[in-house]
């Protein structure tokens, strides 16, 4: 059954606001400071004014500062996402790409751009067979090969074109400013560097940069990036047209298709194919949202390239007539596992570019089509995997036919925000260069890594008996499970918005964070810190420590469920709006350092 949640969230809004206390914004700067100084990280934060939430608190203070000086939610999420490049540039820079999903207060719309990265125009489905077999993932990874063109800085520009209020330049003046300035760095950027450390040190300009004297960065140093400061400096003097037919552009180019390698490192690293047309021709896309209606809200989010859309809205859908606020915790985690296991079955059998495939985004998001899947789920037994596609173009109810397909890799990094503003405006803004570290392969003078978004795609088919839609082609996007997510109620006002990392587990985050806190009534921000599961269509569920090492383990492997430790999953962030014109932001608690929550004007 259908159930209203209205007032349920309003219980929520303030359980919240107790957990806040002690939240506030970064404080201003002091006259002689070198850089400003904002507050220690914190999970949540109240008040007034607008709120940001991301993984750093140097991005989040970028974004607040637009925020303060009267810009809007779309103006604080691109300055938030640029100074990300800078404290986050293995998870995400102006080399890769993303989706951004819009809010509009006034219109009480959702929009969308996917800023997916394509690849080049000479590509094909084999892009990645060498001598006849799939190259090893590896050898793909840190090669011109696995880069696709950047789509970061078109929808930067985008976004700002259609609902910003601010230039582009003015928008990226704290991200310079943090790059020529420095940031401190912490454990997560000094063990996300020593992952690293092998495959930075074939590549010259990257070991220079990152391996500054030729040694880790010391937690607690400083870290400047003034080759990124010059290019963000040159980005917002010129425009993003430095990239996609200027200066930058060139020696992107270059770089791909000859990788500046270290020869004595003995690596293959592979030429890519891009091209000046490559980036001449691209275009961030503006395109309709998913939308699926659960427990009597909008649930909002982006359509295919990404599959994040479409698979999380399915599983909602399957999950829409079991009350999971009234489940135990073991049938509440079952039904969200075999709901996630089929929704990726799916996924892996329909969802790739749209500009090439036809993807049955529409009847992926039926409930008539959720309702024939979701009688496959039973209370006292577990479904096998790979479980085969359902057809949403004629849904049979329960049928196991077909032919499975398994899903394929995706690297387990990238960053996520989520801003609103004073007006009522909100962005939830997933960005990435794909694995932690991109391709390895930093552009020479310019201070930012390249991405490996190109190794999303099959390397082959994922089964020979079945189409795969995520093959390479000249200029298709490979498939995101990027999930950027945007909740609103009856009245279509904002209820909640969120987003994760993760790879292809950042569905199943997003997915496990939207029931934690409509369905089991967590306030958002232990919705974001609750211990994960994610299934995705494979033999094992990957479980974090903290429902590993618990007895819902046995319960639920007494059912028929087998499980595998993954330390870490997603590092989600997120807003909620309160009434009388407040909001909340909430970001992790533990996971990658913590993340950073600030509001502009922290409630008392």
């Amino acid at each position: 059954m259908r159930r209203p949640v209205a007032r349920k969230l309003a219980v929520l809004a303030v359980s919240a606001a107790v957990v806040s206390v002690g939240a506030a914004a970064p404080p201003t700067a002091h006259p002689g400071d070198t850089k400003p100084k904002p507050a220690a990280k914190v999970p949540v934060a109240v008040g007034y004014g607008g709120a940001v939430a991301s993984v750093d608190q140097d991005a989040s203070a970028a974004g607040i500062e637009v925020l303060r000086k009267g810009g809007n939610a779309v103006d604080a999420a691109v300055a938030t996402a640029a100074a990300l490049g800078v404290t986050e540039p293995y998870s995400a820079g102006v080399g890769g790409g993303g989706y951004f999903v819009y809010y509009d207060a006034r219109t009480r719309t959702v929009h969308t751009i996917d800023g997916r990265e394509t690849a080049p125009l000479s590509a094909d489905s084999d892009l990645f067979v060498e001598n006849g077999k799939p190259l090893a993932f590896n050898d793909a990874v840190s090669s011109g090969l696995s880069v696709g063109t950047p789509g970061t800085p078109a929808t930067w520009q985008t976004a700002l074109d259609e609902w910003g209020t601010r230039r582009l330049g003015t928008v990226l003046k704290p991200a310079e400013r943090l790059a020529r300035d420095g940031f401190t760095v912490d454990d997560t950027f000094r063990s996300q560097t020593a992952s690293n450390e092998t495959r930075f040190r074939y590549f010259p300009d990257t070991a220079k940069l990152f391996l500054p004297d030729g040694r880790l960065p010391v937690v607690g140093s400083t870290f400047k990036n003034p080759e990124l400061a010059r290019t963000y400096e040159e980005l917002g003097r010129k425009g993003v047209g430095a990239i996609y037919r200027g200066d930058i552009g060139d020696d992107i180019v270059k770089t791909v298709n000859h990788p500046p390698v270290d020869p004595a490192s003995g690596w293959n690293a592979r030429p890519g194919g891009l091209s000046d047309k490559d980036l001449a021709v691209y275009q961030a896309k503006l395109q309709a949202p998913t939308r699926v209606s659960y427990r009597g809200l909008n649930v909002y989010s982006i359509a295919p390239s990404s599959s994040g859309g479409t698979t999380v809205g399915e599983a909602l859908n399957i999950l829409e007539k079991t009350d999971l606020g009234k489940a135990s915790e073991v049938q509440y985690l079952h039904h969200f596992i075999e709901a996630s296991r089929i929704a990726f079955a799916d996924r892996g059998r329909w969802v790739g570019d749209p500009a090439f495939e036809d993807v049955p985004t529409k009847g992926l998001l039926s409930q008539r089509f959720a309702d024939s899947r979701a009688c496959l789920i039973k209370d006292d037994a577990v479904l096998t995997s790979p479980l085969a596609p359902g057809d949403p173009s004629h849904p049979a109810a329960c049928s196991t036919g077909g032919t499975a397909a398994p899903t394929t890799y995706e690297g387990e990094n990238t960053t996520h925000l989520t801003v609103a503003d004073r007006w009522g405006n909100v962005v939830s803004y997933t960005l990435t260069i794909e694995q932690t570290g991109g391709s390895g392969i930093t552009v020479p003078g310019r201070g930012f890594l390249l991405n490996n978004e190109l190794t999303d795609f099959s390397f082959a088919p994922a089964n020979p008996a079945v189409h795969d839609p995520n093959l390479p082609g000249p200029g298709k996007r490979p498939r995101s499970s990027i999930s950027p997510t945007i909740v609103l109620d009856a009245h279509n006002r904002p209820v909640v918005a969120l987003g994760s990392p993760g790879g292809a587990t950042i569905i199943t985050t997003v997915l496990q964070t939207l029931t934690g806190f409509l369905d089991r009534h967590l306030p958002l921000v232990d919705a974001i810190a609750a211990p994960r599961a994610s299934q995705r269509n494979a033999a094992q569920t990957e479980l974090e420590p903290g429902l590993y090492d618990s007895g819902l383990r046995k319960q639920l492997e007494a059912i028929g469920h087998s499980f595998k430790l993954n330390p870490e999953i997603g590092a989600a962030t997120g807003v909620q709006r309160l009434p009388n014109g407040e909001w909340l932001a909430a970001a992790e608690k533990v996971r990658r350092g913590g993340g950073s929550a600030m509001v502009v004007h922290p409630a008392p």
